[in-house]
C-alpha cells in the first residue's frame, strides 16, 4: 500500500508518497506561496484556497510520478500549521482569510481572557495552558470584536489541517492533537472547555466540531477528487494533525525517552508522554499528540535566524563558519550571547533583544562571537529541556531535525549542552512522513489488521547513525555553568527593565 503524506505549512505545501511495506519514499512535490501583503503590523494571514490549490498541485504531481502504481494509494494524511483560524459559513465557504499561528494582533484579547479568569495561573488550572496570541481562541474573539458582520456568518470553526480534511472529504471534524493548541480545549480531559467558550460567546459551542480520536479515519476521498485524480478507489483519509504532532510521529517520537529538537528559524523541543504534562509556570505547552497521548512542547523564537545573521555579518559560507567555530573551544572564552533578536517565547520576553556579555579584546572577534551565537541559541533550547526534566520527563535520546542539524559542529554542541546523545534521521521529511505514517495506521485499522505507531515508526523512521554525537564531559561542565549564567543575566536584565 502507498500512503500520501501532505504537509501544509506557512510557506509551502509538500506531498510525499510512502511505500508502507518498504518504508521507501517514492515521490515528492512542493508548491510555495506567501502571506497576504499590506496588512497592519502583527497581522499575518493567508487565503485557505492557497493551501488547497497547493494540495491539488502537489498530489497531482506525485500521482503522475507514481504512474500505474498510483492505484496502490490507499490512504492520505494531512499535517497543517497549528493554531490558525479558518471560519466557514453555512455553505462551507471561507468567510475571510485565515489568521495564522504567527499573527500577534490578538494581544488585547489574551488580556481579556486573563482579566476574566484571574490571570495566567488560573487559566492553566482551568484548561492546562496559558492564553497566547498565537492560539485560535483569541483569534475568534478578535473576529467577534473587530468584524462582527463576519462573526455573524460564522457556522464552523476549523484549524488549517481540518480545512484541508474538509476539502478532501467534506467532513468537518477535529482531533485531539491540533485541537489542544486552540486554547479552548482542556488538555487533561480532551474536551472543550465550556467556561472559555462561553466567555467568547455562549453560542460558539455550536460552531466547534466534536473532538475525536486522532487514530481514526475521518472518511474517504471525495468522489469528484477521486475521478479528477484518476484513482479507481477512494483512499482513506486519516484524522491528520498539527505540524509538530506529525513531526513527532515522523521522527519516531512515540515512546517515552525520545525527544525531538528542531533547529529551524525558531526552535522546538517536544516529547511523548502517556499522561498530560501541565506546567504550572506555563513555560511548557501542554499539548496532546496525534496518537491519542500527550506531547509537552517548548518553543524558542531565535535559532537559525541568529546563526544565519552572524554568518552573513562575517561574510562566510556555511563551511567557513563551521571551520571558524571549531577553532574556538567550548564556551567561546566565556563570551555569552542572549539570543533574543526577535523577542522570545521561552522565557517569555516579547520585547527582548540580543545581548553579548563577556566581550574582551580577545573575544570581540568573528570566531568567538559566531561560536557564542550558536551556543547561545542552543542554551536557550536547553532552558526548555531542563524545564522538561523538572516536570519528570527524562530524555534518553534526542533526535535533531531542521536546517541547523546539517552542521556537524552544531550537533556536537547540542550533545554537550543537552547532556544526551543526539542523532539525525535519514529522511528530512518530518511532518509529511508523520502524516503518511498516521494514514498507514488508519488504513491498517480499517482493514481489520491494526498496527501500532511504535511498530510503524521502528520500521519506517530510520536513524542516520553516522551523525550520532555523545556528550563530551569537559565541554558539558562548561555549558552547565554557562546556562546558569545565561539564566541569571536574563533574570536580572528583565527585572531591571532592560530586557
Amino acid at each position: 500500500m502507498i500512503a500520501l503524506g501532505i504537509d501544509s505549512g506557512t510557506q509551502s505545501t509538500k506531498t510525499i508518497a510512502l511505500d508502507v511495506a518498504t518504508g521507501k519514499l517514492l515521490a515528492a512535490a512542493q508548491r510555495s506561496y506567501g502571506l497576504i501583503e499590506g496588512l497592519p503590523p502583527g497581522h499575518l494571514e493567508q487565503h485557505p484556497q492557497e493551501w488547497t490549490a497547493a494540495v491539488e498541485a502537489t498530489v497531482t504531481e506525485v500521482l503522475a510520478a507514481l504512474g500505474s502504481r498510483k492505484q496502490e494509494v490507499g490512504a492520505i494524511g494531512v499535517s497543517g500549521q497549528q493554531h490558525g483560524f479558518v471560519p466557514l459559513d453555512a455553505q462551507g465557504k471561507v468567510i475571510r482569510p485565515a489568521k495564522l499561528w504567527c499573527d500577534t494582533s490578538t494581544v488585547d484579547q489574551c488580556r481579556q481572557f486573563e482579566a476574566e479568569f484571574g490571570g495566567t495561573d488560573e487559566l492553566i488550572k482551568l484548561a492546562g495552558n496559558a492564553m497566547l496570541p498565537g492560539y485560535t481562541a483569541p483569534k475568534i474573539l478578535w473576529l467577534k470584536e473587530n468584524e462582527p458582520h463576519h462573526y455573524r456568518a460564522l457556522e464552523t470553526v476549523l484549524l488549517p489541517h481540518d480545512y484541508i480534511n474538509f476539502f478532501l472529504t467534506g467532513e468537518r471534524t477535529m482531533e485531539f492533537g491540533d485541537a489542544s493548541g486552540s486554547g479552548l480545549m482542556d488538555v487533561r480531559t480532551k474536551e472543550w472547555c465550556q467556561p472559555l467558550i462561553d466567555f467568547i460567546d455562549p453560542d460558539l459551542m455550536g460552531t466547534l466540531p466534536a473532538i475525536a480520536s486522532s487514530r481514526r479515519a475521518i472518511g474517504l476521498l471525495r468522489d469528484n477528487l477521486r475521478v479528477k485524480w484518476g484513482l479507481d478507489k477512494s483512499p482513506v483519509i486519516s484524522a491528520g494533525g498539527g505540524d509538530n504532532m506529525m513531526s513527532a510521529i515522523g521522527t519516531g517520537n512515540v515512546q517515552p525517552g525520545v525527544v525531538t529538537v528542531s533547529l529551524g528559524t525558531s526552535g522546538t523541543v517536544f516529547a511523548h508522554s502517556a499522561e498530560p504534562v501541565v506546567d504550572p509556570d506555563g513555560e511548557i505547552a501542554a499539548f496532546c499528540d496525534s496518537t491519542d497521548k500527550w506531547m509537552p512542547l517548548v518553543c524558542t523564537m531565535n535559532v537559525t535566524v541568529a546563526t544565519e545573521q552572524s554568518r552573513k555579518l562575517f561574510g562566510w559560507s556555511h563551511e567557513e563558519m563551521e571551520k571558524q567555530i571549531l577553532s574556538v573551544p567550548a564556551g567561546a572564552g566565556e563570551l555569552l550571547f542572549l539570543p533574543y533578536l526577535n523577542g522570545e517565547r521561552t522565557p517569555n520576553l516579547p520585547d527582548g533583544t540580543g545581548v553579548f556579555h563577556g566581550l574582551t579584546t580577545t573575544t570581540m572577534a568573528a570566531a568567538p562571537m559566531a561560536r557564542a551565537v550558536m551556543e547561545g541559541v542552543t542554551l536557550g533550547l536547553a532552558y526548555g529541556l531542563n524545564r522538561f526534566r523538572a516536570l519528570g520527563i527524562r530524555p534518553a535520546e534526542i533526535r535533531l531535525t531542521g536546517g541547523g542539524s546539517k552542521s556537524s559542529v552544531w550537533r556536537q554542541i547540542c550533545a554537550d549542552i543537552f547532556g544526551v546523545s543526539t542523532v539525525c534521521l535519514k529522511s528530512a521529511e518530518g511532518a509529511a512522513l508523520g502524516s503518511a505514517i498516521q494514514a498507514a495506521y488508519a488504513w491498517s485499522a480499517a482493514q481489520g489488521k491494526p498496527a501500532t505507531f511504535r511498530e510503524l515508526c521502528t520500521r519506517i523512521v530510520q536513524l542516520e547513525n553516522a551523525t550520532r554525537c555523545v556528550p563530551n564531559e569537559d565541554s558539558a561542565q562548561v555549558y552547565t555553568s554557562l546556562l546558569a549564567r545565561q539564566s541569571e543575566i536574563t533574570r536580572r536584565l528583565h527585572a531591571g527593565g532592560l530586557l
